[in-house]
């Protein structure tokens, strides 16, 4: 099939998996308490109304996360899953209640789909791995295990807590911000010294500043073991991303730029060629997630090239999530080869060129 075909078969499959989600969650036999308590105080009905993903998008409002802040995480579970235990993950938040998403498998069946998109090379079966990052009660850790083991690997972690170094940020207390930074990079570089560590799971101010360590010490990841760098959640614009692969990596490192969170599960993103710039595009796990950019005040669909806010819908059958307004903007681009559907360019946080945002290391 050509590109287009392919765009068209994408689509099918879309379309239908949007209704299979949406006749499970507003089903009495599987659905959960809070969507079939909201379909009842609806004046339409969802399975009989719903016949492509277009639909979901045209009928739908907005998914409103303080629906994952107040309400108890017992209303979110399907029928089908009541009395199995659920892992309880948290997203975002600096003070106050954070939001919460329940789960039972979807991170293995994310992550194991996002294994295949990783060459062997820069990132060894049967070996072991380091993630620097959130762990505690976020689902990236429980993932990132997962694909390390998926891949025949064992992960090394070093915690660390993006709400702290915010808030320190916001306080204007920098020097606090810096030495746990430190004390951060401290705990990674030794246990790359001390242990075979062939890929390195972290954030990009994280990854730049293990990297000068080695640097300050005559090395280079490199030299140390790394074969392999993931590296997500803050921004990477074309300079930076440039920076990292060029100086960072010199090159040699294999480089796989992560956009993803507990709602959504993990974006694969456009292998880059020159003709990419540097600029880094994601494409959601569709069918089972898919990211719209849209316009801030219309929600109507921005053409390509132009930049938007983030919108997501989560499509499983332990969530269901139509058009959350996510806090991040970016560039729509077309449909790829791999990918054939719309992707995410140069991801940032929403209001960025307006207003000055905290991200600190993560």
């Amino acid at each position: 099939m050509n590109l287009e075909e392919k765009v068209k078969a994408a689509a099918e499959v879309l379309d239908a998996h949007a209704v299979e989600m949406v006749k499970w969650h507003f089903s009495p036999e599987t659905g959960c308490p809070f969507w079939l308590e909201w379909a009842d105080k609806q004046d339409w009905n969802p399975l009989g109304e719903i016949s492509c993903f277009a639909d979901l998008v045209a009928k739908f409002p907005n998914f409103q996360d303080e629906w994952l802040r107040d309400l108890q995480p017992e209303v979110w579970v399907p029928k089908q899953y009541e009395g199995k235990p659920f892992n309880i993950f948290e997203t975002g938040g600096t003070t106050g209640m954070p939001k919460q998403r329940i789960g039972w498998d979807d991170y293995k069946i994310d992550y194991s789909e996002f294994s295949d998109t990783l060459n062997d090379d820069h990132f060894p079966r049967n070996h072991y791995w380091l993630m620097v990052g959130p762990t505690g009660p976020r689902r990236l850790r429980l993932a990132i295990e997962h694909l390390a083991n998926v891949r025949g690997c064992s992960c090394y972690f070093v915690d660390l807590d993006p709400r702290w170094v915010k808030r320190l940020i916001k306080d204007g207390q920098g020097d606090q911000a810096k030495a746990y930074m430190e004390h951060v990079v401290d705990q990674a570089t030794t246990i790359m010294k001390n242990r075979k560590v062939s890929a390195v799971f972290t954030t990009p101010k994280l990854l730049e500043a293990i990297a000068e360590r080695f640097e300050e010490e005559g090395s280079t990841l490199y030299d140390a073991g790394v074969r392999g760098v993931f590296c997500g959640g803050t921004t990477m614009n074309p300079q930076y991303t440039r920076f990292l692969t060029e100086e960072l990596l010199e090159n040699k490192i294999g480089f796989v730029p992560t956009y993803g969170n507990t709602l959504m599960g993990l974006a694969k993103h456009k292998p880059m060629g020159p003709e990419d710039k540097f600029s880094i595009t994601y494409h959601a796990p569709q069918p089972r997630a898919v990211l719209r950019v849209v316009d801030s005040e219309t929600n109507a669909l921005v053409d390509y090239e132009q930049w938007g806010r983030v919108e997501l819908t989560t499509l499983t059958k332990e969530f269901f999530m139509p058009r959350f307004l996510e806090r991040d903007e970016g560039m729509r681009r077309p449909p790829i080869d791999p990918y054939p559907w719309d992707g995410v360019a140069e991801v940032r946080p929403f209001g960025a060129m307006q207003k000055k945002i905290v991200e600190g290391v993560y």
